[in-house]
């Protein structure tokens, strides 16, 4: 029989602990995000009965494994056990002990005894999976307590638009799991009543519908990097920035009483491409991109003018394995095809998801925020320092580079714009309000979004 177990302590009390546990999104949160985890079914929570049916590679295989809950005790424990899998025998444990009126400690304890599987794939292989992923679990579970603690304590009706993207739908999560209420804008009949429907394309939305909210994220906007920049793709992308931005704040502003807080993705693109590092003093630039997201922010006035405090989130570079550049780029660098894209020295300005959700939702709950922020890591680097720090993380080369020209005979004005571009910006508002990074650094985002490195290193400083 094998066993493994984990404890940490988290700065809360045992009820704020299981009561994380106890939200749906909780076991979306629990996913590291290195995983290629598919989700075949998930019915209900942690109560007796609850199951959650997923696929995941082992080796050269794909196993489907099916988790049953039992022994749900709130609010000190609750377990699973495997219905369908790989093990002969599988039982897990999660105890909450309290350990002080604001303190208490959570272990895992797994038991199980491996299957056929295991010998072909190896123990030791397994054995140091499971235990890196119960490291990841532990410290996910902490920096939200962390996150939330510093947050609002009263829940709020949260409202969000582009809910079904990377940040939107990881956001969602982490708002459920702090005990908010979310419902989602979205551009198809609803599925349930956490849905609103709205077609920015043709103008349509019940304003009726957004009365009562306390919170808004608007993070709708189709990405500047998807396709090469034809004339019909650059019609597309303005539309669905300016005129969505410009449907929704009209909508807020005629009601009876608006929300307290709009928090709306920019992008540092608003800077276009300059010398040296700029904060949020500084002035539009020119380009296509800093050109809609300069218009995106202006059609956001009537929020304002309706007494919405009103954020636009500048963000940088979002960096994880689940989208964006970083999926993207993955693949090439695993077979070994990194590479440095023209001189390698224009600057990058990036942050980790996990970091862009909690300064969103620092956003959201700090009375003194308002106005442009820039949402990138306190660390800038060159495309060659990203470049380097990427293969190292996965333990590759990357010795190629791609000349300029190259780039821009492939993407156009895309390709100068957002490969080559020089942009380098840095988070004065969010230092000076007192915003904490859990990866400041872009080895430490690295790692934590691609679970690489020896156990032990995702712990937060």
């Amino acid at each position: 029989m094998e066993v493994y177990e984990r404890t940490t302590s988290l700065p809360c009390n045992a009820e704020r602990v299981f009561g994380w546990f106890e939200t749906r999104a909780s076991y979306y949160r629990y996913l590291p995000p290195w995983e290629p985890i598919e989700t075949l079914e998930h019915v209900g929570t942690i109560h007796d009965g609850d199951r959650v049916r997923f696929r995941i590679p082992v080796g050269p295989f794909n196993v489907d494994i099916t988790l049953e809950h039992e022994e749900y005790k709130p609010p000190r424990e609750f377990g699973n056990r495997q219905i369908v899998g790989p093990d002969r025998y599988w039982q897990h444990r999660h105890i909450v002990k309290p350990t002080g009126e604001a303190s208490c400690e959570l272990t895992d304890r797994i038991h199980s005894e491996p299957g056929r599987l295991a010998a072909l794939v190896g123990r030791e292989r397994i054995r140091n999976r499971l235990e890196y992923i119960l490291e990841f679990t532990h410290e996910q579970l902490r920096r939200d307590m962390v996150r939330h603690a510093c947050g609002s304590a009263k829940p709020m009706r949260v409202l969000i638009t582009g809910a079904s993207g990377l940040v939107g739908s990881t956001l969602s999560f982490f708002l459920e799991v702090a005990g908010h209420e979310v419902t989602k804008l979205v551009r198809r009949v609803p599925a349930s009543s956490a849905e609103i429907s709205w077609d920015p394309e043709a103008r349509m939305l019940d304003a009726d519908a957004l009365e009562g909210f306390d919170a808004v994220f608007h993070l709708a906007g189709e990405n500047f990097w998807s396709e090469r920049w034809t004339a019909a793709r650059r019609n597309q992308i303005r539309e669905s920035h300016v005129g969505a931005t410009q449907l929704l704040c009209g909508a807020l502003a005629r009601l009876r009483k608006p929300p307290a807080v709009l928090v709306s993705a920019s992008d540092v693109g608003f800077y276009g491409n300059v010398e040296g590092r700029v904060d949020e003093s500084a002035p539009a630039g020119d380009g296509f991109p800093a050109e809609v997201i300069n218009q995106r922010e202006q059609a956001s006035a009537p929020a304002t003018q309706a007494g919405v405090r009103l954020i636009h989130a500048r963000l940088g570079w979002v960096l994880s394995s689940k989208g964006g550049l970083l999926q993207r780029l993955l693949p090439m660098f695993r077979w070994r095809a990194g590479a440095v894209a023209g001189s390698g020295r224009q600057p990058i300005s990036w942050i980790g998801l996990d970091d862009a959700i909690g300064a969103l939702y620092f956003l959201m709950t700090s009375e003194k925020a308002s106005g442009p922020i820039n949402v990138v890591s306190p660390e800038t680097v060159t495309n060659r320092e990203f470049t380097h720090n990427l293969a190292a993380v996965l333990r590759r080369p990357a010795f190629i580079t791609v000349p300029g020209i190259a780039i821009r005979t492939r993407f156009g004005d895309m390709g100068d714009r957002l490969i080559l571009g020089r942009q380098a910006s840095v988070p004065a508002r969010l230092e000076e309000l007192g915003f904490r990074w859990w990866s400041p650094t872009l080895e430490s985002a690295l790692r934590w979004e691609l679970g690489a490195g020896t156990k032990g290193k995702l712990a937060a400083p």
